[in-house]
């Protein structure tokens, strides 16, 4: 069980001293102390807690000018770049900064979860983003915000799925080298189909035939695209397009040659300790799971859609749940590239195993002792617009190569209470996002739309089962786990 800690080890933490006399109404000093300590190794249970704390601390801090908030001379861009002249505003709705706090966006129905369709950001595409001061789609994609529970249980799905993958590409060009012929190799991970490759014995491939996923078969689990691999990657992300807040890993000298690549005078406003602590803290959240407080008339109607859903072949994408084989989260994780921080920079990675949550014991495990994942996905791109049903095909930029019609399956749990609905937070009910679904699901929208008025409010009453809990108050699931 979990031993709140209200003070942080100071061999775990390492705080700046107190400059001059503190009032409550003072405002000369930064809004929150630095995490300037990386862990390494395993985390004992007090020290995970306590590192989680300060994660959580910083996630809801409002950060000020004086942490070094905003960025007058640096873009939105995921890659560090200079904007065509400098900002002369702090906030911006349209290319940020746009925010004060990550729990400014990420809040309903709790901090870490979703944001109604006001939080909504504008993405533009490439490295060099420009700074843009409208909503024409010509120039940004609008995007709302996904909530972040269970968020290291898919981040610890897509590295095994990953490798898992890239394993079958290199066994195909072995056989294709021993026998001297191509060889067409099917792949799959944790059931999923992911289309087939062609392997020559020159080694090269012809991936024509994948699907799902990138060329490279990383399976990258963060938002509607499925074009962010890593929660670090999306941390540090976010923490420059909505806050102006920007981490020395990736802003910092190594890649920028300055400390103060922003030139807003503040310099490594986010060290790797403070990412470390963010991620720790997303990575630890609990998985969404059903509310228990059905009527029995509720119960009935939810059995009896979960059925339909299934025999309609939602299922398909939406899969229940997908097998994972180890809950330790290493970060830094070994997928990132240049500009994040990754596996192959440090010596060692912080672990943090997530069977010390109260909610891993919750969790269903197969027969082969793996963790069932509760997901509602596949971690899968889908086609999602035909000709006749094309409400999702709003889109005119293109985002990290992905046609614009084209996004991730997105994970039902936690759909019950976080509406609204799409990658634009501009659908309201379920029924309307399901009427919604064309392309590679046209079929099981059509059985759904062509069903009864009955089966269609079952199918609701399903998934309106799926929930996120307050992380907060002790779960009963847990605590009959525990007992």
């Amino acid at each position: 069980m979990r031993k709140l800690l209200v003070l942080l080890s100071s061999a775990l933490l390492a705080l700046p001293p107190t400059v001059g006399a503190q009032n409550p109404w003072d405002e000369t000093s930064p809004a929150l102390d630095l995490v300037d300590y990386r862990p390494e190794g395993w985390l004992l249970e007090d020290e995970l807690f306590a590192f989680l704390d300060a994660g959580e601390a910083l996630f809801e801090a409002k950060f000020t000018a004086l942490d070094g908030a905003g960025r007058p001379n640096s873009t939105q861009a995921a890659i560090p770049n200079r904007p065509r002249k400098p900002l002369t505003q702090f906030f911006s709705r349209t290319s940020g900064p746009d925010a004060s706090a990550c729990s400014s966006c990420h809040n309903d129905p709790i901090t870490g979860g979703a944001g109604d369709n006001v939080t909504n950001v504008f993405t533009a595409s490439g490295f060099a983003n420009a700074v843009f001061d409208t909503t024409d789609p010509e120039f940004s994609n609008e995007r709302g915000t996904n909530h972040l529970f269970g968020s290291g249980l898919l981040e610890l799905l897509a590295r095994e799925m990953t490798a898992e993958l890239q394993h079958q590409r290199r066994d195909a060009l072995l056989t294709a080298r021993e026998q001297g012929a191509p060889v067409t190799a099917a792949l799959t991970a944790k059931g999923v189909s992911f289309g087939t490759l062609v392997a020559f014995p020159d080694a090269t491939i012809d991936p024509s035939s994948i699907e799902g996923v990138d060329f490279d078969l990383i399976i990258k689990p963060f938002t509607h695209k499925g074009v962010v691999r890593s929660l670090r990657h999306f941390t540090l992300s976010a923490a420059n397009h909505h806050s102006g807040m920007q981490a020395t890993e990736r802003f910092g000298p190594r890649w920028t040659g300055t400390a103060d690549f922003d030139g807003d005078g503040y310099e490594a406003e986010l060290s790797r300790g403070e990412v470390s602590a963010l991620v720790a803290w997303q990575a630890t959240l609990p998985p969404p799971s059903r509310r228990t407080d059905l009527t029995p008339q509720w119960t009935e109607a939810a059995q009896r859609g979960e059925g339909l859903f299934a025999d309609f072949g939602c299922s398909s994408c939406h899969l229940g749940a997908l097998p994972l084989e180890s809950l330790d989260f290493h970060d830094p994780g070994p997928l990132d590239g240049a500009g994040t921080l990754n596996a192959r920079d440090v010596a060692r990675t912080a672990i943090y195993d997530l069977t010390h949550m109260d909610w891993a014991a919750t969790l269903p495990r197969d027969d082969q002792g793996r963790v069932l994942v509760p997901l509602f996905g596949d971690l899968k791109r889908h086609r999602m617009t035909d000709a006749e049903v094309n409400q999702l095909g709003n889109e005119r930029v293109v985002q990290g190569f992905v046609d614009t019609n084209v996004f991730m399956t997105t994970e039902l749990w936690g759909v019950g209470n976080t509406a609204p609905y799409g990658h634009r937070n501009d659908i309201t009910t379920l029924d309307e996002i399901i009427r919604a679904h064309g392309g590679d699901s046209r079929g099981a929208r059509d059985l759904y739309v062509g069903a009864s008025a009955d089966q269609q409010s079952s199918i609701i009453a399903f998934l309106k089962t799926l929930v996120i809990k307050d992380k907060r108050k002790p779960s009963e699931d847990a605590a009959d786990a525990n007992n």
